[in-house]
């Protein structure tokens, strides 16, 4: 596979875990997920970024992102993709791909509250990885992609994620840049 088609095809792949990742950011607020409990150090557990809110529409926007996906690669509108799965199962995947982003993105929040980190200060790597490699750990059993992808995706995330961020702060959406 040449470096054109790598680099789609692992955007393909992974887009309904970005998609997933920026609507919970963009519709969350509202009540945080750990409602305000401590864990055994004293600190909350993950922290009021991660809300009941941001976390349904987070999943919500990811699945419909891959089913929008299947539809569109059903029709096959774009050849060349290195998978292919009927709708159904770009939804189940999208599912798996969203909801190890959520988690990803959890369990970032639970170590940056570990460490002591103020909420939305910035942790390089943990914040822009975290969520792509537990996307694609939940997804990958059902729907493996091979190592060159991997690799790709988590070497691009941290500049997506990046340009993203800033976007959604010139368009103020975010606070802050990062």
């Amino acid at each position: 596979m040449d470096i054109n088609n790598l680099i789609i095809n692992s955007l393909i792949y992974i887009l309904p875990a970005y998609v997933t990742n920026a609507a919970a950011c963009i519709f969350g607020g509202g009540k945080p997920l750990d409602s305000g409990k401590l864990f055994m150090d004293g600190r909350r557990i993950i922290g009021n970024g991660v809300t009941y809110r941001g976390t349904f529409f987070g999943l919500l926007c990811g699945v419909i992102a891959a089913i929008l996906e299947g539809i569109f690669f059903n029709l096959n509108i774009v050849g060349n993709i290195a998978f292919y799965y009927h709708v159904f199962e770009w939804a189940c995947v999208g599912l798996l791909l969203s909801l190890g982003a959520l988690f990803g993105d959890m369990l970032g929040s639970f170590i940056k509250r570990r460490l002591g980190f103020t909420q939305g200060r910035p942790a390089p790597l943990l914040d822009q990885l975290g969520f792509v490699l537990f996307a694609i750990l939940f997804a990958y059993p059902f729907a493996p992609i091979p190592w060159n992808m991997i690799i790709l995706l988590l070497i691009i995330t941290p500049l997506v994620h990046l340009f993203s961020n800033i976007l959604a702060y010139l368009l103020g959406i975010k606070k802050v840049w990062w």
